[in-house]
């Protein structure tokens, strides 16, 4: 069942309920546990902050209550996450929740004792933030999403969507550098695979879409393949307007992507990661060592499909797309 999206509104002032001080709380007597949550995204971004609350409530938390959240955003600029991990630690947290590979590296750089739980990291091991999956040692435990294995599937869905696909224009963040550099290696190999020519466009931020959408139209590329990351999440619906302008065929890692009106979206499920990195929480504040808790590799997968792009693109998804299909948004 699809979750439900919601308004801008309503995240906002859940999350300050969440980010509210504990010292009313300090006051009546118990310790109230404190979990600092570390991302390069913003609240606007909803699958984390909610994924964490939802899996929190099912294991009986009460916001306000029984635990309370600090949390540090860093707006899409990647560069501010040490500094806010170094916030977390200033403010001794029990555990800190990490949103993708960055802000987890950002994390373990800025403490070695407070433990962290990850969300959503492609290669905790290649990158070193764990030992192993196993035994992952340190204080790192959490979730791995494997993103960077998938960038080869999301190619083929362009393929079967478009037979004839030679040149694909690749979207990648160089200001993400481990997690993009195991996308990118990725998408070397399928494209070395298939067969298709791959025109690598960088975009460190906003105002880069413009020059990037404009070599897409220099070279005459008409498919477009948006690597996972969470600066275009961030920036999804311009992402999207470029995408409908040039009418390209898109496919990204995150549903929200196809939300905002990219064409697909393949990947695996951030909400899911996110609510399950309660789990770790929940273990931890009970006396469980970071190092006893295995990494959890992704489960859940979701493909989503954009009906509406699709006929203003004038293109007919195969039956054996929507076959497969977790959701199709009409």
């Amino acid at each position: 069942m699809r979750r439900s999206i919601l308004s801008l509104a309503s995240v906002i002032l859940a999350l300050g309920a969440f980010s509210s001080p504990a010292r009313d709380l300090a006051a009546q007597g118990a310790k109230v546990p404190l979990v600092g949550v570390l991302s390069p995204v913003d609240p606007t971004i909803t699958w984390f902050a909610e994924g964490l609350r939802e899996g929190l409530s099912e294991l009986g938390y009460i916001e306000g209550q029984s635990i309370q959240i600090e949390y540090r955003w860093a707006q899409g600029r990647f560069e501010r996450l040490p500094g806010l991990a170094a916030e977390l630690v200033r403010l001794n947290v029990d555990v800190i929740v990490a949103g993708v590979t960055a802000a987890s590296l950002a994390a373990k750089a800025a403490t070695r004792t407070i433990p962290i739980v990850m969300v959503g990291v492609g290669d905790p091991v290649g990158v070193g933030l764990v030992g192993s999956l196993g035994r992952p040692g340190g204080n790192v435990t959490g979730t791995s999403n494997m993103t960077a294995e998938i960038v080869g599937k999301q190619l083929e869905l362009l393929r079967e969507v478009d037979p004839n696909v030679a040149r694909v224009a690749v979207l990648w963040n160089p200001a993400n550098t481990a997690f993009q550099a195991l996308q990118l290696k990725e998408a070397e190999m399928a494209g070395q695979k298939s067969g298709i020519e791959l025109q690598f466009l960088e975009a460190r931020g906003l105002d880069d879409f413009d020059a990037a959408f404009a070599a897409v139209r220099r070279e005459g590329t008409g498919s477009v393949l948006v690597l996972g990351d969470p600066l275009f999440t961030l920036h999804r619906d311009a992402l999207a307007r470029h995408i409908a302008n040039d009418r390209l065929i898109a496919v990204g890692g995150i549903r929200d992507f196809a939300e905002a009106g990219g064409l697909m979206a393949y990947g695996p499920s951030y909400f899911h990661a996110s609510k399950r990195a309660a789990v770790y929480v929940d273990k931890i504040l009970k006396g469980a060592k970071p190092t006893e808790l295995p990494i959890e590799q992704p489960t859940k997968f979701e493909l989503v499909i954009n009906i509406k792009t699709a006929r203003a693109l004038g293109v007919e998804i195969p039956p054996s797309i929507l076959a497969r299909a977790d959701e199709v948004i009409e």
